[in-house]
């Protein structure tokens, strides 16, 4: 049977999503460009010899609109016969780039493939696509959610509420993402997976010397008098400190057989073992990750405890300390150089990110299997379990 090999795997440091930002001038064409880049010159293959780019973009118009993975591949100097798509399964976009690669491998449909993701939050906002819709759904839709579902920031309340999860258990989650992504800058952990651009050589959004009191000064960042009149029980926990920072950032990963890659002579840092994909309740949004990784340990015939290292996307702290109550999760084995609270989460980029941050630190500890999982509007989640090889 085929597997499939993640040879490189390279993203930029993450810039905050404003206009002083440190990549706003950036153009997403280049900021893709610059790690589609990057993943092949620090593999040394011919580019010629990719036989797809998949990239994961969330927010596609304006200059992320029709495509912009091809441009992006072209800017980056691959030759014109190398096709490119690109792919929106909202934040986990570019993990499931990477699903998409891998099983296309896996199948024989390619022998080489890059997976890719960008989002500048900073240039192209959140929610520009839908700019101009007065109806998204339909009729169908609204009548099987006659209440309508809410933005992800109320989703994340209810997930607070629901779980019990306290203000101060949120604000000690955050304050060690920000604590562990500072130590990991420090000690050079990002090193080996970053290309630096634009002059930016770390993630621009890590803050340090932050405390529980001055984090206990913020006011809630999504509080809605319509949405606590309909959701009585929600305690308004969560602010700017406890939610993924908005940020401009791009990622890419090199996929291939194992077979090709002895033949080019090139080794391979782990194998994509297992995937999974999973729907959930759309009004809480963000609890798929819970089925998701029961589904991607049952098809590895692993169980958690075997996992080593996990990386699950910080959208906010309630989705990861829910997750973590009913998954069992040890927390110490969890985004161990930080996450989307401290180093920032550029939509479209952030499943490849987690992946190349994951793939690093399994290296670096010498610890063989490696779980991601990814929340995803709608009530979705991407999982894989990736082989240190």
């Amino acid at each position: 049977m085929r597997d499939a090999v993640i040879v490189e795997a390279v993203r930029t440091p993450i810039g905050r999503g404003k206009p002083n930002g440190a990549l706003h001038d950036v153009h997403p064409v280049d900021l893709l460009a610059h790690s589609l880049r990057a993943v092949i010159e620090r593999s040394g293959i011919d580019p010629a010899l990719v036989d797809d780019v998949i990239g994961g973009i969330v927010t596609q118009v304006g200059e992320q609109g029709s495509n912009m993975t091809r441009r992006a591949a072209l800017a980056a100097g691959y030759p014109e016969s190398v096709p490119a798509t690109t792919v929106d399964r909202q934040c986990g976009s570019s993990q499931q780039a990477i699903h998409f690669a891998a099983q296309g491998v896996i199948a024989g449909a390619y022998d080489i493939v890059v997976a890719a993701g960008v989002e500048s939050m900073g240039r192209v906002p959140m929610g520009a696509n839908l700019i101009g819709a007065t109806d998204l759904s339909g009729v169908a839709f609204a009548e099987r959610y006659p209440d309508e579902l809410v933005p992800q920031g109320i989703s994340a309340e209810l997930i607070a509420a629901k779980w019990g999860l306290t203000r101060t258990q949120l604000d000690e989650f955050a304050l060690g993402s920000h604590e562990k992504a500072a130590r990991a800058t420090k000690d050079g952990l990002f090193a080996d997976e970053l290309a630096p651009l634009r002059g930016l050589t770390a993630d621009e959004g890590i803050r340090v010397g932050s405390t529980l009191e001055t984090l206990a000064k913020l006011t809630p960042a999504y509080y809605d008098p319509a949405m606590a009149a309909r959701f009585p029980q929600i305690g308004w926990e969560i602010t700017a400190a406890s939610a993924s920072q908005v940020s401009d950032g791009s990622s890419a990963v090199l996929i291939m057989s194992g077979e090709r890659a002895a033949q080019l002579g090139l080794r391979p840092l782990a194998r994509l073992h297992s995937f999974a994909v999973a729907g959930d309740d759309p009004l809480l949004m963000l609890t798929a990750v819970i089925p998701a990784t029961e589904k991607v340990l049952r098809r590895a015939g692993l169980d958690l405890s075997d996992i080593d290292l996990i990386e699950i996307n910080e959208a906010f702290s309630p989705v990861v300390l829910a997750w973590a109550e009913e998954t069992g999760a040890d927390l110490s084995k969890v985004n161990v150089n930080g996450g989307a609270i401290a180093l920032g989460h550029p939509l479209g980029a952030s499943g490849a990110r987690l992946t190349t941050t994951l793939v690093h630190a399994l290296h670096q500890r010498g610890a063989r299997y490696g779980l991601q999982t990814m929340c995803e509007a709608g009530g979705l989640a991407n999982a894989t379990i990736i082989e240190r090889l």
